[in-house]
């Protein structure tokens, strides 16, 4: 499995390596500040349209080959709820699945109000696949191909803030690392992104979620950074037994080597870390694993997303009743949890969570011109 391809790709590279690349063609190191407010400010598709070069820079960066590079959103499948799935070719070849939810994800708010303003959420995707197999999500029939580069995690974002016409800064925009792959697996470029998306394009890491299997060795090296989204776990159980047969990453790391992890993370006064819990109908969803589950998090700065199971073809597990469901909400809020319900969303086009398999062929689904 290889972990990186080669790129002339200049979206992803840094200011410094913009900047040497640029010195390199014998040009003062101004100009590598316009190529990257070209990039990452106006998000220009092509080095053509980076009309702030001369002309002579741009013909002499495309004969050597250099290209923008953002990654092609291919088709789209819409949902009766406004959510868009997109299919992403990248450079090789491989695709991935890149997820839009106007109003949020999950959250009974408007695409915009009068003046245009924009509210959204972008799931991302951080690898070709995924290596860690839960036993509940479509993406881990797929296995691992390969992991994304930084410019491609990050052009994502980029592609569907184009495709939308998103000001950032203006626009509320957040990010959700929870499409196909384990961010935390693929931990050097999932940052380095990170601080793409942060320090170049202008999206603040509060408005980031990255949601972990439970990565133990990666969780305490992002207790470290100094820009870090938000994060999430990937909980699903209440016991080893339980979390092991849904989840076989636990034979790794348990949930008490997951919990002292996520303990060393320094949260300010308002912080929280959420974690993800998804129904699963008779076998995680009952009375007594709500109480485990308060048991586990008790004095934890803790929030629980329960997440009702998504369905999918092959994946041998049923919904839980809608009195388990709310049931299992009540005992958490009861017991001093803050517990929310996420509304699913794009269930009809397999965009909500755990549904997300690089689908090539799809009522519904539409090349994009």
């Amino acid at each position: 499995m290889a972990t990186e391809i080669k790129t002339k790709a200049l979206f992803g590279k840094t200011p410094e390596e913009l900047r040497v690349l640029i010195e390199s063609f014998g040009q003062k190191p101004y100009r590598a500040k316009q190529l990257r407010d070209a990039l990452y400010g106006e998000r220009v598709a092509s080095v053509e349209e980076i009309t702030t070069l001369p002309v002579e820079l741009r013909e002499r960066l495309e004969a050597e080959g250099y290209t923008v590079g953002l990654p092609e959103l291919a088709q789209t499948a819409k949902s009766v709820d406004g959510t868009e799935r997109y299919l992403v070719r990248l450079a090789d070849g491989e695709t991935v699945e890149t997820v839009w939810m106007p109003g949020g994800d999950g959250a009974e708010l408007p695409e915009a109000d009068g003046d245009g303003y924009k509210r959204a959420t972008i799931c991302v995707s951080s690898q070709v696949g995924c290596a860690v197999n839960c036993q509940f999500c479509l993406t881990a029939k797929l296995g691992m191909r390969r992991n994304l580069t930084a410019g491609e995690i990050a052009g994502q974002v980029a592609a569907v803030l184009n495709r939308h016409g998103v000001q950032v800064g203006k626009d509320r925009i957040n990010l959700v690392f929870m499409g196909m792959g384990e961010p935390f697996l693929n931990y050097d470029s999932f940052m380095d992104a990170v601080r793409i998306l942060v320090h170049q394009i202008g999206i603040p890491e509060s408005r980031m979620t990255v949601s972990t299997s439970g990565i133990e060795p990666a969780i305490r090296r992002f207790a470290e950074e100094p820009v870090r989204p938000n994060l999430a776990i990937s909980l699903n159980a209440s016991n080893d037994t339980v979390r092991e047969a849904v989840m076989p990453i636990t034979r790794k790391w348990n949930i008490e080597a997951l919990l002292e992890a996520v303990r060393s993370i320094p949260l300010g006064k308002r912080q929280y870390v959420t974690f993800e819990y998804v129904l699963l109908g008779g076998v995680n969803d009952q009375p007594e694993h709500a109480k485990e589950v308060l048991a586990l998090l008790k004095g934890m700065p803790a929030k629980v997303n329960l997440i009702v199971w998504n369905p999918g073809p092959g994946v041998p597990y049923e919904q839980p009743s809608q009195e388990s469901a709310d049931r299992f909400h009540k005992m958490l809020v009861d017991g001093g949890i803050p517990a929310f319900t996420r509304r699913p969303r794009g269930r009809d086009i397999y965009a909500a969570c755990g549904q997300l398999k690089r689908t090539v062929e799809e009522p519904g689904l539409v090349s994009i011109q």
